[in-house]
């Protein structure tokens, strides 16, 4: 959980410039960087535009997966909102079994076998296209 991805980018920013004054290329992590350190997929879902937490991104060594609700609302409560976004539970979780197959550690036939319970996404439009 995020409270402010504006803070955590700006005290990234505040440590690299701190650097770039010294010219120092000593090691020294970011909170974020502390917090999110390694290579496992982060996945940042959040009911504002994906740019919002794009902006901790560059930071970040492992592979960074934002989920955003870019376009127009069309929905009267929170859940279809997050559903029509895809920014809900299910889309969290076909995220994070995306960036797994991708990095190598599930295949996409184990991830098939067990997906179940995820209704089928596939051939709908993006909700910021419509």
């Amino acid at each position: 959980s995020v409270t402010s991805y504006s803070e955590l980018s700006r005290d990234a920013r505040n440590l690299e410039r701190q650097q770039w004054q010294r010219l120092s290329a000593e090691p020294a992590n970011a909170h974020v960087q502390q917090l999110l350190a390694g290579d496992a997929p982060v996945i940042a879902a959040s009911d504002y535009v994906r740019a919002v937490p794009q902006q901790i991104a560059q930071y970040l060594e492992a592979p960074f997966y934002t989920l955003g609700t870019d376009g127009f609302g069309r929905s009267d409560n929170r859940a279809r909102l997050r559903a029509f976004f895809e920014v809900d539970a299910e889309a969290i979780v076909r995220t994070a079994l995306f960036a797994l197959v991708r990095q190598g550690v599930l295949t996409e036939q184990a991830v098939q076998a067990q997906s179940s319970s995820l209704t089928d996404a596939p051939g709908s439009a993006a909700p910021w296209s419509v």
